[in-house]
């Protein structure tokens, strides 16, 4: 193994290395693979047979699964260093989302089979899952509320909201940390693309933000935040 990958595992895996005794942090950095994604590839497809435990080192990732007359819901979009990629194995299932690189993204991919075999004597570790999983079902319950029972600026503003505090912000305060493409931004809301577009608008018209290609800046996010929670 080189040292810049060893580095890289006891730097981006600090949170469950802390857990692991020498031996399993061996095991870990053997069986570890580093891989890299351009942006929009697929890391995974859904009804295929999980096999790794994923976390992202670089880059940003999103989750999604296709609905009705091929738009993508988008579930959840990840950043570093989160863990994905693990509930359908712990199911005993498939895949029943997909995964893409959200931009040039470098992911560590852990066998399954080797994270199974630690967190059955190592309490600790499979206390650490049990948390993510639990956050995760947290996470998910309140975002399908917001997505089906607020109205479309609620929505957006929603999705704003969670971008801002999930990505923070360019140097200037203002412009949030991640860009997306109309289409992307529609998908994350629950909404069309043409829906998404016309509440940008209307939020530019009102002071809320200012839009610049896939820039989004936010001038008065008070009034964002009121729209999200009034929805």
């Amino acid at each position: 193994m080189s040292g810049n990958k060893e580095i890289e595992i006891e730097e981006y895996l600090s949170q469950i290395w802390t857990l692991l005794d020498p031996s399993e942090q061996e095991l870990v950095k053997d069986s570890t693979l580093i891989k890299h994604f351009k942006k929009n590839e697929l890391i995974y497809r859904e009804n295929e047979d999980p096999k790794f435990l994923m976390c992202i080192f670089k880059g940003k990732v999103k989750i999604y699964k296709e609905g009705i007359g091929g738009r993508n819901q988008i579930m959840r979009l990840m950043s570093p260093v989160q863990y994905f990629g693990y509930r359908a194995y712990f199911a005993n299932e498939a895949y029943v989302t997909e995964a893409a690189a959200f931009e040039c993204s470098t992911i560590a991919m852990i066998p399954m089979e080797i994270i199974e075999e630690l967190i059955m004597k190592n309490n600790a570790l499979a206390m650490f899952f049990i948390r993510e999983l639990a956050t995760d079902l947290g996470e998910s319950d309140e975002r399908t509320v917001n997505l089906t029972q607020k109205h479309i600026r609620g929505r957006l503003a929603d999705s704003l909201i969670f971008l801002l505090e999930k990505y923070g912000t360019e140097a200037d305060g203002c412009t949030i940390n991640i860009y997306l493409a109309r289409e992307d931004l529609a998908n994350l809301s629950n909404m069309t693309t043409s829906n998404a577009i016309r509440t940008l608008s209307s939020f530019c018209s009102e002071g809320i933000l200012t839009v610049d290609g896939r820039r989004l800046k936010i001038l008065d996010e008070t009034k964002l935040r009121k729209i999200n929670k009034f929805g």
